[in-house]
Formats: C-alpha cells, structure tokens, sequence
C-alpha cells in the first residue's frame, strides 16, 4: 500500500480514484491535495481539468527540475486552502507557500487561483 504524495492516506483510495475521473472532489481541501499529488505525479490532463478556464496556462506541465517532497495544509475555508509544498531543485531545498482560491464550476470544484508568499 503506497501512501499518497499529499500524505493523506493510500493514494489508491485518496488521491487515486480523483485521478482516475473515479470521482471528484467533495471539497476545495481535497482538491487541493489531489492537485499537489498529480504535480508530484506529472499528470498535466488533471491539473488542466481541476485549472478554471478562465485562470489556466496554456502549459500546464511540471517542471522537470522540480521534485516535490511534501505539503503542510496550514488552514482552509470552504473555498480557499493555506499550504505549504516542499521541494527539491538543483539549487537545493526550497518551499512553495500559496493561499489558493477555488470555486464551483459545473458541480465540481476547481482551482482559481492564489497567492504566493
């Protein structure tokens, strides 16, 4: 049993099915956490389909120097999440700190955007 990238379980019943388009997420949280799984995962199809249209790059990919290493919720609300995602990069260790907005859109949740500290 794998534990998921976002440290909240087996990523086979965690993040896994959210991937798979088994099922969405129930919250802003859970979407969040299944976002930093899928950037861990280098999975761009589910960072583009849980980006808002509006808000979305054109490149969603990973970038490829980047080896994440592990992410601290910090505070949520029913549409915002405070984290903190650490990483690796060939300059060392380093910590990404963002306070994420998200909305419903179509029933699902999505993410808008967020401020980086």
């Amino acid at each position: 049993m794998k534990t998921c990238p976002c440290g909240n379980g087996p990523y086979e019943t965690c993040c896994g099915p959210l991937h798979r388009g088994e099922r969405d997420a129930a919250t802003a949280e859970e979407l969040m956490r299944s976002r930093y799984s899928a950037f861990v995962k280098r999975d761009p199809f589910y960072l583009a389909r849980t980006w808002h249209p509006r808000t979305r790059p054109d490149d969603v990919s990973a970038d490829p120097a980047l080896t994440w290493t592990g992410l601290e919720i910090m505070a949520s609300t029913d549409d915002t999440v405070d984290f903190v995602a650490r990483y690796e990069d060939p300059s060392g260790p380093g910590a990404l700190r963002e306070h994420s907005r998200f909305a419903r859109r179509a029933g699902r949740w999505v993410y808008v955007d967020g401020d980086v500290d």
